[in-house]
C-alpha cells in the first residue's frame, strides 16, 4: 500500500510572530504542491511524521502552542545548522 504524502509549511518572523506559524497544510496532491514549492524555493524540509499529525490538527495562521516548541525548536535549530553551512 502507498502512503500518502502529508505536508507542513510553518513560518517564524521574529519581529511579527511570538512563535511559528502554521501557513499551508494538506495531504496527497496538496502536500506534493508543498513540497514542490519549497524545492523550487530551497527551503529546507525536516520530516518527522509525528510532529506532522500534531501539527496537522491545528488551523492555518496558528501560532504553534507552547507545549509543541521544543520539537520545533528542533526544526528551528536543522534549518539553522543547513543556512550556515
Amino acid at each position: 500500500m502507498e502512503k500518502i504524502p502529508k505536508a507542513v509549511a510553518l513560518r517564524y518572523d521574529k519581529d511579527k510572530d511570538a512563535a511559528p506559524r502554521v501557513i499551508a497544510k494538506g495531504k496527497g496532491d496538496i502536500a506534493k504542491k508543498i513540497i514542490e514549492i519549497a524545492d523550487e524555493h530551497n527551503l529546507p524540509r525536516y520530516e518527522d511524521k509525528n510532529l506532522i499529525q500534531i501539527l496537522e490538527a491545528l488551523e492555518l495562521e496558528t501560532e504553534i502552542p507552547p507545549e509543541l516548541y521544543r520539537a520545533v525548536a528542533e526544526v528551528l535549530a536543522f534549518v539553522y545548522r543547513l543556512n550556515s553551512r
